[in-house]
């Protein structure tokens, strides 16, 4: 019975690939120089590692208090990645494929915690429980804070995928979990690996929730080194470990993805799974994902509002709290747009055109996303004041920050909506007569909206909530909600940050909600491809 099923899952799950194109030479050159642009952090960090000479570098790095960051560091990576997985896994699964009451409902409470800040949560548990720190009080928030990362896109591809080759398992005699983890497991592969490594790259850069909760890592470290010496040798060689994390976390996620293709076309109408009756279950699996939605959410509501009821500082500046709101909401669709116009190229050329050149743009794209955001915002201060010093302290040279830091989250999104649209709807326009740019116009953007649209809200949450960045390259009198929260809670005037975290949530919602939506529009865009 194996190998009947191993045979039934071949077809769909590794199709012969088709022959591969060269890469258009406007394409290429789009994708490198995105490519070199994503990669001025890093060279900022190497060019002050070579300055500095080998023996005085390696003397900063083999020291004993690096040992312990990079222990910190990848304790901590491993353990949030694997508990995000699991989580975003099994609560896409019960709301996907089973018949739990309430689904969309559900749905939309286990996205909700993407509009709440990991700074933020960090602030609502640590300022209700003393005991909330170190690195069990960084597991909790921060895998309560980034699981909807790989839930997700999860979702979105549970419900993308043909239920034939379940039913195929379960006609064999396979059990529900057999059939799960041989059958359903591997085709949710691009979503789980997709979802894993944003966590992964995100936590690496993570300093205000980390910092909140006294756990140290390259990231603080880094921050600390730097509020110091300000442009220290130290911190220039903390943050060359944290990209050479980066990179083997990017070259492992490679390797694991491989190159199967997931998209299907295919004659008749896509058919839904069946949903799988819980039974007597279904009460204890609706109080587990309660409890779930209540830590990750209920909690963290709880405390904003306590701290605005009893808070000795609390005040209502309503001038300030509106030019905040304003500025933030502008950053944030600004840099949006920016960074989802750039990030697809790179994404293009990584689906349509597979091979060296292609993989090196994508890859490299995701490097600054490992470095905190004050060395990605030294790096544009040192470049912008030697080579282009007009835009020193611009809101241009700070939205390029963003679309330099959060260039993975669109890319990751776009590339994942490429990857279902199928290639041989392109070839079809092509053989009608219709160019490139029309192709790409008229059937394929069509296809790979949701995807853009997802890409542009997991952008949007990132830069109205950004930090460091913002506290280093915007212009003077320049202030958003997340610097005037950290303003006060750093002073420990917890009723005074409340109001400038709630309004953070307030206009994190939309995004939220744009996102919990793009799993039904990508099956209705799966629907289509079929």
């Amino acid at each position: 019975m194996s190998t009947t099923l191993d045979r039934a899952m071949e077809v769909p799950a590794a199709p012969t690939p088709p022959p591969r194109q060269r890469s258009p030479r406007a394409l290429l050159a789009a994708g490198v120089v995105v490519a070199a642009l994503a990669l001025v952090p890093l060279g900022f960090v190497l060019t002050y590692t070579v300055i500095i000479g080998p023996s005085e570098a390696w003397s900063l790095i083999a020291r004993p208090r690096v040992r312990t960051l990079l222990g910190n560091t990848v304790s901590l990576v491993v353990a949030c990645t694997i508990t995000s997985s699991i989580l975003g896994v099994a609560s896409a699964w019960v709301v996907e494929r089973t018949d739990l009451p309430a689904r969309r409902l559900w749905h939309g409470l286990l996205v909700a915690p993407l509009a709440i800040p990991a700074f933020v949560n960090s602030y609502s548990w640590s300022s209700l429980f003393t005991g909330v720190h170190g690195f069990t009080g960084a597991l909790l928030v921060i895998t309560l804070s980034y699981y909807p990362l790989v839930y997700l896109p999860v979702v979105a591809m549970l419900r993308g995928l043909d239920p034939a080759l379940e039913e195929t398992s379960l006609s064999l005699g396979h059990s529900r979990t057999t059939s799960f983890f041989r059958v359903v497991l591997p085709q949710l592969r691009p979503a789980l690996l997709g979802g894993g490594l944003l966590v992964s790259l995100h936590l690496l850069a993570e300093f205000g929730a980390l910092q909140m909760l006294q756990f140290p890592t390259f990231t603080t470290a880094i921050y600390d080194q730097y509020s110091s010496t300000f442009n220290g040798a130290a911190a220039n060689m903390l943050a060359v470990v944290l990209v050479l994390a980066c990179l083997v976390i990017l070259v492992g996620e490679l390797r694991l993805r491989g190159h199967r293709r997931y998209s299907r076309v295919a004659h008749g109408a896509a058919r839904p799974a069946e949903p799988i009756a819980l039974g007597r279950t279904a009460a204890p699996v609706a109080l587990l994902l309660a409890g779930l939605v209540g830590l990750a959410l209920g909690l963290p509501t709880y405390s904003l509002t306590h701290w605005l009821r009893v808070g000795s500082s609390t005040e209502f500046p309503l001038g300030d709290l509106a030019a905040a709101a304003g500025t933030s909401l502008g950053l944030g669709a600004a840099a949006a747009a920016l960074t989802v116009l750039i990030a697809m190229p790179a994404a293009w050329l990584a689906v349509r055109y597979p091979g060296l050149a292609s993989n090196l743009v994508e890859r490299s794209t995701y490097i600054a996303n490992a470095l905190p955001g004050i060395v990605v915002a030294l790096a544009l201060v040192t470049v912008s004041i030697r080579v282009v010093q007009p835009i020193y302290q611009t809101l241009a040279l700070l939205l390029l920050a963003y679309a330099i830091m959060f260039l993975p989250r669109a890319v990751v999104s776009v590339r994942a909506a490429l990857e279902q649209a199928p290639i041989v709807l392109d070839q079809v326009s092509h053989s009608l007569g219709v160019g490139p740019i029309s192709t790409a116009r008229r059937v394929t953007l069509p296809l790979i909206a949701p995807g853009i649209g997802a890409g542009a809200a997991l952008v949007f949450l990132a830069v109205s909530t950004e930090l460091t960045a913002t506290l280093m390259l915007a212009p003077i009198d320049t202030t958003t909600l997340a610097t005037r929260f950290w303003s006060e809670s750093s002073s420990v005037a917890y009723g005074a940050a409340a109001p400038y975290a709630i309004l953070m949530v307030l206009i994190s919602i939309p995004a939220a909600v744009l996102l919990g939506r793009h799993a039904t529009l990508s099956n209705l865009t799966s629907d289509v491809t079929r």
